[in-house]
């Protein structure tokens, strides 16, 4: 079997974010688009990256202009910030969204039509300007990732697009950032890197070297994130925590994901909830789902997180570890039901459909069809 995989040159480290000017040049930027969240504009992590701008001779211009769970309108503005200013580069600065339209407004930027034209896989056919990365949470891996997740604001759907093009140039990853987190945000952003990790290590893509940077990022979750969440200070759990999302980044961008993506971009697309939380509700449903198709590797799942094997079957212990997934969501503070977050039965006939037509939905492990999809929806109420 011939797998193939992909990255960007990975920068890692305290301090890191100092490099951005540096890495620009390197790339032939002269003037960036700085994508970044509305949060971030008062944070000394943008102060320390238009320092390094300045000091490079790099102009810069900022948009901010976008939501959680980003909209294509918001691409298209800053699609036209960036060609009205003449920029020729782009650094995404924050969460999962602020990266996504970053990757978008590059696509765009050198690519003719609108987002919806680029929604599936590998439709992307002019080359992007140079993208650097640089992860605020940890958090959605979206920094070294190929895919882009944006709204469809008319249909009321998230778009997966999906392409090697998307994949930055350079990813800077600096722990630093993680500190001015809430306890909320960091539950939110650590349960989506386990979901990250456990769907890309069952995927029907999956491969040894995608398995390493999965089993290792869940190890790393089921140690770091309780502590990670307990104090913003805890300086080991933040690397800890930075590089299990770097790795489960890493394993999702080339096995892809499974169907708690695919049905979280559906609740996503109707609904203004931290994604991170609807993939806690929904984690445990899908995994006792999946079980039937892959118990060794639920199995193994379960030794990441700590559980013993001695004296269980292989099924005992797969269950033992979608326990310790609940327990987790619960220890750290996550929404225990969809209804909690006001979700409703009347919306699931829709989101299943939406669900099944997702790119995710390609590499589960087990096959799925339009009723167990609703089912999940139902017991995740």
């Amino acid at each position: 079997m011939i797998t193939k995989f992909v990255m960007p040159e990975v920068i890692f480290g305290s301090g890191s974010i100092s490099q951005v000017g540096e890495c620009s040049l390197r790339l032939g930027a002269k003037k960036v688009l700085i994508v970044c969240d509305p949060g971030i504009i008062h944070e000394e992590c943008l102060e320390i990256i238009l320092m390094s701008c300045k000091e490079a001779g790099m102009d810069y211009v900022i948009f901010d202009d976008l939501t959680v769970n980003p909209k294509d309108f918001e691409v298209e503005k800053g699609k036209a910030l960036y060609l009205e200013h003449g920029c020729d580069s782009v650094i995404g600065l924050g969460g999962g969204s602020a990266i996504d339209v970053a990757k978008a407004i590059a696509l765009l930027s050198t690519n003719k039509g609108t987002i919806h034209d680029y929604e599936g896989i590998d439709r992307i056919h002019a080359p992007l300007p140079p993208q650097i990365m640089i992860p605020t949470t940890a958090g959605s891996g979206s920094e070294v990732s190929q895919f882009s997740i944006i709204i469809d604001s008319k249909r009321k759907k998230k778009m997966t697009i999906v392409s090697k093009s998307l994949i930055p140039d350079i990813a800077i990853i600096d722990p630093q950032t993680l500190s001015s987190k809430s306890p909320q945000l960091t539950a939110a952003t650590g349960l989506d890197v386990l979901t990250h990790a456990i769907e890309a290590y069952v995927s029907v893509a999956a491969t040894p070297l995608t398995d390493v940077q999965a089993t290792n990022a869940i190890k790393l979750v089921g140690q770091y994130l309780r502590p990670s969440v307990a104090s913003r200070s805890n300086k080991e759990a933040k690397t800890k925590m930075a590089m299990a999302s770097l790795q489960a980044g890493l394993a999702f961008s080339n096995a892809i994901l499974g169907a708690v993506h695919a049905m979280s971009h559906a609740v996503g697309g109707r609904f203004p909830f931290q994604h991170g939380d609807v993939n806690a509700i929904l984690l445990p449903h899908v995994m006792e789902f999946n079980l039937l198709a892959c118990p060794d590797k639920f199995a193994t799942i379960a030794e990441m997180l700590g559980e013993d094997r001695f004296g269980k079957s292989t099924i005992q212990l797969a269950l033992s570890g979608i326990e310790n997934v609940r327990r987790l969501s619960k220890d750290i503070g996550a929404p225990k039901s969809l209804k909690d977050m006001g979700l409703h039965s009347d919306h699931i006939k829709e989101m299943s459909i939406t669900a099944l037509e997702d790119a995710c939905m390609i590499t589960n492990p087990r096959e799925i069809s339009i009723v167990d999809v609703e089912r999940l929806f139902h017991q995740a109420l």
